[in-house]
C-alpha cells in the first residue's frame, strides 16, 4: 500500500506542460492513492476548465484510475472528514480528501492547495510539490 496520497491538483498538472506537469508525471508514476473526491474534481475541471469532452475526460480519468489506487468515499470518511473540516478549517471538499487519506493509512499528501507542512492528527504531512 503506497504511504503518499494525491491532491486533485496534482492530478490537474498531467494535463499541462512544463516543470509542474514533469513533477506531476513523477509523483503519479508512483501510484499514491487517490479519493473519489480527487476523481470527481477532477472530472469537472476537465471538462469546465480543460474544455476536454466527456470521451476524453474518461480516457484521462482511465488513465489516472490505472495508476492508483483508489479509496471510496463511504460514511466513515465523511464523519472523520466533517471533524476534520471544524478542527482544521478545511472545505469540506479538501476534508474529504484529507479523510481519504487517513483512513488509507497515508503519511504524505502531495497538495498545492492546502497548507505545506500541516501535520494532520499526527499522521498525514502536507506537502507541496510545487513550492
Amino acid at each position: 500500500m503506497s504511504a503518499e496520497f494525491a491532491d486533485t491538483n496534482v492530478v490537474l498538472y498531467l494535463l499541462d506542460e512544463g516543470s509542474k506537469a514533469d513533477l506531476a508525471e513523477a509523483i503519479m508514476g508512483q501510484g499514491p492513492r487517490i479519493s473519489v473526491q480527487v476523481l470527481n474534481e477532477t472530472l469537472v475541471n476537465c471538462r469546465r476548465k480543460a474544455g476536454l469532452s466527456w470521451e476524453e475526460t474518461g480516457a484521462f480519468l482511465a488513465g489516472v484510475r490505472a495508476l492508483c489506487p483508489v479509496e471510496d468515499l463511504t460514511l466513515h470518511t465523511h464523519d472523520v472528514g466533517r471533524a476534520l473540516a471544524e478542527r482544521y478549517g478545511f472545505s469540506i471538499y479538501d476534508a474529504m480528501i484529507v479523510a481519504s487519506a487517513l483512513v488509507a493509512g497515508c503519511t504524505k499528501l502531495w497538495s498545492e492547495d492546502m497548507q505545506d507542512g500541516l501535520l494532520v492528527e499526527n499522521q498525514l504531512r502536507i506537502v507541496n510539490p510545487f513550492a
